[in-house]
């Protein structure tokens, strides 16, 4: 199910209307109007970008990863991958993408997995799943709770599937200045988590900064 599909974009920096640099640890959430493209920026490489996407006008229809690889056949998302919401409507479509394959199934880090994963002493660390709970709880809407958070997208992130069915967190796949640009198709609100993580290969145990960039439809 390897798929790299990459893709350059056409669209120039300087022609964004929002640029933002997101360091690692730190939290991002934001709403897409239908049209808009973002662009999601691996600045150093192999930095995990832990994304969920939610219908912005009924904020409990969140990404589904069961929909969107039920509806494009491959468990990785890369160029003409549809994101999907639980009720299969159409949230965004990656227009462009020069890493190739982004996760579906990895999940974000927490405390509990954490120690799970690693060791009992990692309980402590900073994780996605807290960042997540954080930017929902300071949304002005005060409409979205822990029981908005779904599996989500890892963008940069390599989890291979084995020959058993099991994941594997490998190094990742991603360099300094990959992208994923993805189209709202409707009123979409964005979570970002930018990974904290320190044991896991997949950024290489050095987390590093992410940029966003939105171009108008």
């Amino acid at each position: 199910m390897a798929v790299f599909n990459r893709v350059e974009s056409q669209r120039k920096a300087e022609e964004a209307c929002y640029d933002q640099i997101i360091s690692a640890g730190d939290g991002w959430m934001h709403e897409l109007l239908p049209g808009q493209v973002l662009r999601i920026i691996d600045l150093e490489g192999n930095q995990a970008a832990d994304t969920l996407f939610f219908d912005a006008d009924h904020p409990e229809d969140h990404y589904s990863a069961v929909a969107t690889i039920a509806g494009q056949k491959n468990i990785y998302l890369t160029t003409g991958s549809v994101l999907r919401s639980e009720s299969g409507k159409e949230l965004l479509t990656i227009v462009a993408d020069t890493c190739g394959r982004h996760d579906t199934l990895g999940g974000a880090c927490s405390a509990q997995s954490n120690t799970v994963r690693y060791a009992h002493e990692t309980l402590p660390m900073h994780n996605c799943r807290d960042t997540f709970m954080l930017q929902m709880s300071q949304h002005e809407s005060g409409r979205y709770t822990k029981r908005d958070l779904a599996p989500n997208i890892n963008f940069f992130m390599n989890v291979p599937v084995t020959t058993e069915g099991g994941l594997k967190f490998d190094d990742g796949v991603s360099g300094p200045g990959c992208y994923v640009e993805l189209q709202a198709h409707c009123r979409t609100t964005v979570l970002i988590s930018n990974c904290p993580q320190l044991n896991n290969p997949c950024n290489a145990y050095n987390p590093t900064p992410i940029r966003l960039l939105i171009w108008e439809k």
